[in-house]
């Protein structure tokens, strides 16, 4: 099937990008830590921070409509076309405590992956046992899930950048991680170890199940909108689809 002929693409030349500003890792802030590779990058679900990995062990989060106003003050190459840029709309509800502010995280190891996520108190968790539980994700909380290269994904506080969780089951490098969008705080972990897990964070963590069915690395992996599929892939040129009850 043709999507387009020709012509119609002479005409309609695809928009050019907009650069709005740039971010430099900083130099190695640990004795014997080499590189300042950016792996892995990720948007909160409200548009309040961004998170990146500076190489190294690091990952810095940053307020973004903080960030943003300091491009366009300050201007960039593209700075005329990025003077009609708003900055994303950030919860006007949020208490004086979650106000948002940069700082860095110090994950241990190198980070390859990244993701938010924020609970929503009438989503029950799936766990069988919810009678007690070590912690208590309030509605305002946000988190920050880092997979790392010796296998462990750590989950982290934003707001305070306290450490909550240290998920460890993984064997090899994870290489992405994500939530599901219906506020659950069930999270999915794709490997270099060839298996997806599944953890629900409303249930201290616990790993609720293990993915089989990629004979190689696992690159990536994603929900539907519904937070009912899971769709993944790998080095194996395929992508597996599991229905998640």
């Amino acid at each position: 099937m043709l999507l387009g002929s020709p012509v119609t693409d002479l005409l309609c030349p695809p928009a050019r990008a907009r650069t709005v500003g740039e971010l430099l890792a900083p130099t190695s802030p640990f004795d014997k830590k080499c590189g300042r590779e950016n792996w892995t990058v990720a948007f909160a679900p409200d548009g309040s921070y961004l998170a990146w990995s500076q190489g190294h062990r690091v990952v810095k989060l940053v307020p973004w409509a903080q960030c943003l106003n300091n491009f366009l003050l300050h201007g960039t190459k593209n700075g005329a076309d990025a003077v009609g840029a708003r900055p994303p709309r950030q919860g006007s509800e949020s208490s004086p405590k979650n106000k948002p502010c940069e700082h860095v995280i110090d994950c241990g190891d190198i980070v390859w992956s990244l993701a938010f996520g924020s609970s929503v108190p009438e989503k029950q968790s799936r766990c069988v046992n919810i009678e007690w539980h070590r912690f208590k994700f309030g509605q305002e909380q946000l988190l920050l899930a880092t997979g790392l290269n010796n296998g462990r994904i750590k989950i982290w506080d934003v707001y305070t950048g306290k450490l909550l969780l240290n998920l460890m089951d993984h064997t090899e490098v994870v290489r992405d991680l994500t939530f599901a969008p219906d506020g659950s705080l069930i999270l999915v972990s794709a490997s270099r170890d060839k298996t997806l897990r599944v953890w629900d964070l409303k249930d201290d963590g616990n790993m609720m199940k293990v993915l089989r069915g990629h004979p190689n690395w696992v690159y990536g992996c994603a929900f539907s909108p519904d937070s009912s599929i899971l769709c993944s892939v790998g080095a194996s040129k395929a992508v597996v689809a599991a229905i998640l009850v």
